[in-house]
């Protein structure tokens, strides 16, 4: 058993432990970083250093405008790389040092207020924009070859769809860490010398404090994804430009149907930016309560649970439901399912705006779990569908555009990311939530005189409710383009057993694969066809068009049984010819000693015939040769007789 495992461990086409573990810390630690800028940094520009609700609105349209253009743009990039380490991987050894500058630059600003003057407070939102964007082009380059690489370390769907779903569990882990990124901020703001005056000053450094050792851990670990390697390759890789690429991606319907359904959900992002610091500003009065941290653990804590604990579950629950349901079944019922979680936080407040405290904080954490549950699964699902959409578009093109599609992926995760932060700004922006506001808030809660839930009100109402109400309707709305999602698991699993046929064969003709590990992986893709019901082998219809084979057990156990039948009467009649065969063959040998007989008197016959022929033939040469003789004798008797005459008369001429 040890000998088998380490025959399908080492083999071309799949991935090692090594690889595998290396790839999914680096993802852990890259999400810290995207942690610390979807929560943490949100939070400091309109908590911290007090952004207009407007200006925040208007960088984060920017740069999600910006991410249309560079994410394909960068995709592109991806896709014609080649370098000695693969397609991917170059971006992972170097990139993430550098996004380590670019996120800790995003924190060193200065504080927005109306005694600054018109130069300063300037200078501040543009350098909060700049810097924002700036590290959305450089989260790009290393997020698209991260999650490519994913859809080229292994041929094996099974494997590959377990990747995805680890890799989506650590990255939670990764956000979660960069999540609780607040309240270790507002802990420290608190520790740090300084009076009533200082609190603003004090809140920005502990949040640049903490985001610089967050950043630190976040790349070190970052750089491990750097040991994934390329295993997967496409035999022809056209060329092709952003234009092109934005075709491919607009006419790979599967695709374009995840993407726009992505788009429409992008409100749940709401979740992720909001969750912690509604928390922490609800339950500890941004920091200001007495036991602020035992505060966090009995108040927040069961919420907490409710956010992380659903979402890690549903990624871990993933793939066992992939293997009993259909992707896109579970994908639209977890859609409705968090829907109606998310629309029952806000319900929850407005029966207890004050008092959520007992038992209407485990209902709250109740509602949370659902939410982030439905958010979890289909956050793994959405990767998983787009390695799918890949395979399909190699399968129908020839080319395997990994970059480009996981570019939309990461262009999903930021759009989803600044549309959420742009309906926070306008909700806070109706309520008056922002700027000079913030600042005199935080010095009253800072007082310990009042309290959150009390004395804001409004502020709180409006927390919550963009928690809840534009998530669950992005969510419910998000099932519409998936209604006709048409790349089936089974037509995948024909599409993608036919692909690793030909990658399996030119492995081997190049010599890069034993035919141990060979038979490893076919068995892999027989039972995959098997479990599905779907044949390897594709018919071809008029049009040489592959039409999909699929199997239902009734017709295999029929064909079977007429193959059956079939060989029995082909044994019958072999049978049957066998048995003339032989009866033939036994009268010949009856006949075959007469037949000889007849032979010898007939070839004797023929001996005697021509000799006699011979010996006629004999006498009449015999009597020719005579004739020609005395023939030939009469001439030169005559010729001797006038050489005899000549002499005679010349003689008596001489005498």
């Amino acid at each position: 058993m040890a000998k088998a495992k380490k025959k399908v461990e080492t083999n071309a086409l799949t991935y090692t432990a090594k690889e595998r573990n290396g790839y999914l810390v680096g993802m852990a630690g890259q999400n810290i970083i995207y942690g610390i800028i979807s929560s943490g940094l949100a939070f400091y520009f309109s908590n911290v250093i007090a952004l207009p609700a407007m200006a925040i609105s208007v960088i984060m349209a920017i740069a999600r405008v910006w991410d249309a253009i560079n994410d394909p743009m960068m995709g592109t990039f991806v896709d014609k790389t080649k370098s000695k380490w693969g397609k991917c991987r170059p971006y992972l050894i170097f990139m993430p040092i550098i996004i380590m500058i670019g996120t800790i630059l995003c924190f060193a600003n200065g504080i927005y207020s109306n005694n600054n003057s018109f130069g300063q407070n300037f200078m501040i939102i543009a350098w909060a924009g700049v810097s924002y964007i700036l590290w959305g082009m450089l989260y790009t380059a290393a997020d698209i070859p991260l999650w490519g690489i994913a859809s080229r370390m292994t041929a094996d769907e099974s494997k590959r769809s377990n990747l995805l779903s680890l890799a989506r569990m650590v990255a939670g882990i990764g956000g979660a860490l960069g999540f609780i990124m607040v309240p270790i901020a507002q802990a420290l703001a608190k520790a740090l010398p300084g009076d009533s005056s200082k609190v603003a000053q004090n809140l920005q450094l502990a949040f640049i404090i903490v985001a610089i050792v967050l950043a630190i851990i976040g790349t070190i670990l970052f750089q491990f994804a750097a040991l994934a390697k390329e295993r997967v390759d496409c035999d022809e890789e056209k060329k092709r430009g952003i234009i092109d690429n934005f075709k491919i991606m607009w006419g790979n319907k599967p695709f374009r149907r995840i993407l726009i359904s992505g788009i429409i959900r992008s409100p749940f992002q709401l979740l992720l930016i909001l969750a912690m610091p509604l928390m922490t500003m609800y339950f500890g009065n941004n920091g200001a309560t007495a036991d602020f941290v035992k505060n966090i653990l009995l108040q927040y804590g069961p919420i907490a649970i409710g956010v992380f604990g659903g979402q890690f579950g549903a990624m871990a629950l993933t793939p066992l439901l992939c293997k009993k349901f259909e992707k896109k079944t579970i994908f639209n019922l977890m859609n409705i399912i968090s829907g109606v979680a998310f629309a029952m936080i806000f319900v929850l407040y407005l029966i207890f705006p004050t008092t959520l405290g007992g038992v209407p904080i485990i209902l709250l954490s109740i509602a949370f779990l659902f939410a982030s549950a439905g958010v979890g699964f289909i956050m793994v699902l959405q990767s998983m569908m787009i390695a799918d959409c890949v395979d399909y578009e190699e399968y129908r093109n020839g080319t395997r555009p990994d970059g480009v599609f996981f570019s939309g992926q990461s262009f999903l995760t930021k759009l989803a990311a600044g549309l959420a932060v742009m309906i926070q700004g306008l909700g806070y922006m109706i309520v008056g939530y922002e700027t000079d506001a913030i600042t005199s808030m935080n010095s009253a809660l800072a007082s310990g005189l009042v309290t959150f839930a009390e004395e804001y009100k409004t502020f709180a109402m409006i927390m919550f409710f963009l928690v809840s109400i534009p998530p669950a309707i992005g969510m419910v709305l998000s099932i519409i383009p998936m209604l006709k999602y048409d790349l089936t698991d089974k037509e995948h699993t024909r599409i993608l057993d036919e692909l690793n046929q030909k990658r399996l064969a030119t492995a081997t003709a190049e010599g890069t694969m034993t035919e141990e590990q060979t038979e490893a992986i076919f068995g892999d893709m027989d039972t995959n066809a098997e479990n599905n019901g779907v044949a390897v082998i594709p018919a071809v219809n008029t049009d040489n068009n592959v039409v999909p084979v699929e199997s239902e057990a009734q017709e295999v156990v029929q064909d079977n049984a007429e193959d059956t039948a079939d060989t029995q009467v082909v044994e019958d009649v072999t049978a049957e010819e066998v048995n003339a065969e032989n009866a033939e063959i036994q009268v010949i040998a009856e006949e075959a000693p007469v037949t000889q007989e007849v032979k010898a008197e007939e070839e004797t016959t023929e001996i005697a015939e021509i000799n006699a022929q011979t010996e006629k033939f004999d006498d009449e040469n015999k009597e020719e040769i005579v004739a020609d003789e005395v023939k030939e004798e009469k001439p030169a008797k005559k010729a001797t007789a006038k050489k005899s005459t000549a002499k005679a008369k010349k003689e008596d001429s001489e005498k």
